[in-house]
């Protein structure tokens, strides 16, 4: 073999190692890329589970896989549900703050109240909540009233709510307004509807519903006593929808709701924010935490883009029609493609 050969050959696999370490360093940086995003746990709780609030925390964790944190890789999630009873609330937010997690997410208004009274020390987002101010979440310049709390609202103004119950039932006269004292979201919404109400020549009558097994109850004892049912995202009444929307059926009464799902399930429409849009801005509140910025620097937020969803279906099986103008501006959940990626 020639030097000429020989020198050839050398500086050939000398080539072919370089690339190999390029190769090896590239492999390193990548994977060292790839573990750079610590593994973080992240505390869920919700009032009850409904498709509303489920469809929030959908959102929640789809924008947090997207932003890096994808649950059973860098994200250990602990979801509890607290089944509609407020004891249980509290207790679940005892054991999330003994926990430790790196945050907390509550959804609804009782979750999150219970979990501000459990901590000062770890973040928690609120989400799905109607009056944060009303809940004591934050003060009148919307500043939460702990250094560890941020969160996204959604407070629906009132009036467009009255003027969609007076499109659909023009000759309307009393409202009916089943809700549950104890949850303070539902008690602002009840305050803001006798307030607006008489201006536009409308009463209001309120009955109760403590539990959801008490809904259906509270809803025919409406009978004859009003033109129309309007509700808010009252947990209790959400998670027992079905038998709201069956007892308003016997009575031809239309159901009002605020939220897309309660319109699947059986009202005749709803003005109000999208919950999966919802949990995905949720979840980049969420996301800063967990990146490490703190909840002091980050304010809490209002989404208050409405949408118009309405079925025909039920709106006939309560004894309306819905005027054309407003088919024209609403979803109707009649003609929906059912989502598929639940």
């Amino acid at each position: 073999m020639t030097f000429a050969t020989t020198l050839r050959l050398n500086l050939y696999a000398a080539a072919i190692g370089a690339l190999g370490l390029i190769g090896c360093s590239n492999t390193a940086d990548t994977n060292a890329t790839e573990d750079s995003i610590e593994t973080k746990s992240l505390a869920i709780t919700q009032i009850v589970e409904h498709p509303s609030l489920d469809e929030i925390r959908r959102g929640i964790l789809d924008e947090l896989a997207e932003q890096g944190y994808t649950e059973g890789d860098n994200l250990n999630v602990n979801f509890q549900s607290a089944q509609g009873n407020l004891a249980t609330a509290g207790q679940i937010a005892k054991q999330f703050a003994g926990d430790l997690p790196d945050a907390i997410v509550a959804i609804s208004t009782p979750s999150a109240q219970s979990v501000v009274a459990s901590t000062t020390s770890i973040p928690i987002i609120y989400t799905a909540i109607s009056d944060p101010l009303g809940a004591k979440l934050i003060d009148a310049n919307n500043v939460p009233m702990q250094d560890n709390v941020t969160g996204l609202s959604s407070q629906l103004p009132i009036e467009p709510q009255l003027d969609l119950i007076q499109q659909i039932a023009p000759d309307a006269k009393t409202i009916g307004y089943v809700y549950s004292p104890g949850e303070a979201n539902s008690v602002g919404v009840l305050k803001q509807l006798k307030e607006a109400a008489p201006a536009r020549g409308l009463d209001i009558l309120e009955v109760t519903a403590n539990r959801p097994t008490d809904v259906a109850m509270a809803t025919r004892s409406l009978g004859g006593r009003v033109d129309i049912i309007y509700t808010s995202l009252d947990n209790n009444v959400v998670s027992a929808f079905e038998a709201m929307a069956n007892a308003a059926n016997e009575l031809k009464i239309p159901v009002i709701a605020s939220d897309e799902f309660s319109v699947g399930r059986g009202a005749t429409a709803a003005l109000g924010v999208n919950d999966y849009d919802f949990g995905r801005t949720t979840g980049k509140m969420v996301y800063r935490v967990l990146n490490g910025e703190a909840t002091s620097s980050i304010t809490p937020e209002v989404m208050n883009e409405l949408t118009l969803y309405v079925s025909p279906k039920h709106a006939k099986a309560q004894g309306v029609s819905i005027p054309a103008a407003l088919l024209k501006e609403a979803i109707n959940v009649d003609t929906q493609t059912p989502n598929t990626n639940e």
